[in-house]
């Protein structure tokens, strides 16, 4: 599900100003907005919104995770849904249709809420079912990756690294942007939730993210 306008809902508790907008006609230019909600752009915004929607989901009955804050699980005897929380998404799963349309009219009431139907793709991972269970793939994700680095027309190798190879400190001068390797790595990383051999890989490139050569 998706939050229409989520920031707007987000309650400050704390006294913010803002200057006049530029079609607000006022005859003196030291007059300033108080705001009552959160903007977007304003750096509160995401704080207050979150605190909000957990606000709400609690009240429901659900548990905020302590080792994970975006996801929140609510269980009553035989009945248990998750919900994992990135900014406006919701991803609403559950063992109950009817106790998860329940949830989803609450939510309505809540906030100006969007009903994606299922889950098909998020955070770049792509979902797909079968009678068997859930599929996850992060294909796309993995060929972006490719295709940003020029490798795109690469031939393929089975052992692109040797078992128990170490690689060796380079002597030549540090790369002046080395946001694009740390990017790369970053995303290396990620793919990893689905490519679980590709882990070794992206821990020996990271020991080289502070000074890259």
């Amino acid at each position: 599900m998706d939050v229409q306008n989520a920031f707007l809902h987000g309650d400050l508790d704390e006294e913010v100003y803002m200057k006049m907008p530029p079609s607000f006609a006022s005859s003196s230019s030291e007059k300033v907005c108080k705001l009552r909600k959160s903007l977007y752009g304003l750096r509160q915004a995401p704080r207050c919104w979150f605190a909000k929607l957990a606000e709400s989901l609690k009240k429901f009955g659900f548990q905020q995770s302590s080792s994970d804050y975006s996801l929140f699980t609510f269980r009553d005897g035989a009945v248990q849904m998750n919900i994992l929380v990135y900014v406006d998404d919701l991803i609403i799963s559950g063992t109950d249709d009817v106790v998860v349309q329940r949830f989803k009219d609450y939510l309505n009431q809540c906030f100006h809420m969007k009903d994606l139907g299922k889950l098909k793709y998020f955070l770049g991972i792509e979902v797909a079912r079968n009678s068997e269970g859930l599929f996850l793939c992060q294909r796309k994700y993995a060929l972006d990756i490719i295709s940003e680095t020029g490798l795109l027309g690469a031939k393929l190798a089975k052992t692109p690294l040797e078992q128990n190879h170490k690689l060796a400190l380079a002597t030549g001068p540090v790369l002046k942007d080395p946001a694009p390797y740390r990017r790369l790595v970053g995303r290396l990383i990620y793919l990893t939730i689905t490519r679980l051999e590709f882990s070794y890989y992206a821990h020996i490139l990271a020991h080289f993210i502070q000074q890259p050569k």
